[in-house]
């Protein structure tokens, strides 16, 4: 009788978040890509999370995505390092990486990183598209925020 294939507790979780992005921009459209790392970048993603809010994309004239200010720290023991704000290679479709160029381009828009998390072992990024927001648009948010953090309570405090 044949098992199912069991798998390791460290695929298919989340490393880290950038809670910041959703307060910063107005985020849309959102890509999964692949990241290109080293072997001490791996294993130090296993044991540590990764800090991902300064992380953004960058596209050259090749058509090759790039993650920049993305901060993987070095394992404490390890022979061999790596540099902790390296730039690394996004793993991107042609077709992906042409869409997210022109948006670029013509809408003024900005590509951030949003999680990096395992996928059946592999280290994947979520990508979006974002635009910036205004302080007014800031201001908004946490008024929103707020409003719904009180509605919470007093419903709360009555049941």
């Amino acid at each position: 009788m044949a098992r199912a294939p069991e798998h390791n507790k460290s695929s298919d979780r989340v490393i880290a978040t950038n809670r910041r992005a959703s307060f910063n921009y107005e985020l849309t459209d959102s890509y999964e890509a692949g990241v290109a790392l080293i072997g001490s970048e791996a294993r130090s993603l296993r044991e540590r999370a990764a800090d991902l809010t300064d992380a953004w994309v960058d596209i050259d004239p090749s058509f090759q995505a790039w993650v920049k200010g993305m901060r993987i720290p070095p394992m404490q023991h390890a022979a061999f390092g790596h540099e902790e704000r390296r730039t690394r290679r996004l793993l991107l479709h042609a077709e992906q990486i042409a869409r997210l160029k022109a948006a670029v381009e013509r809408d003024g828009m900005t590509i951030v990183v949003t999680k990096c998390y395992f996928k059946q072992g592999r280290v994947k990024l979520e990508i979006r598209l974002a635009k910036g927001k205004k302080t007014h648009d800031k201001r908004h948010a946490i008024k929103d925020r707020e409003a719904e953090r009180e509605a919470r309570q007093a419903m709360r405090r009555r049941g």
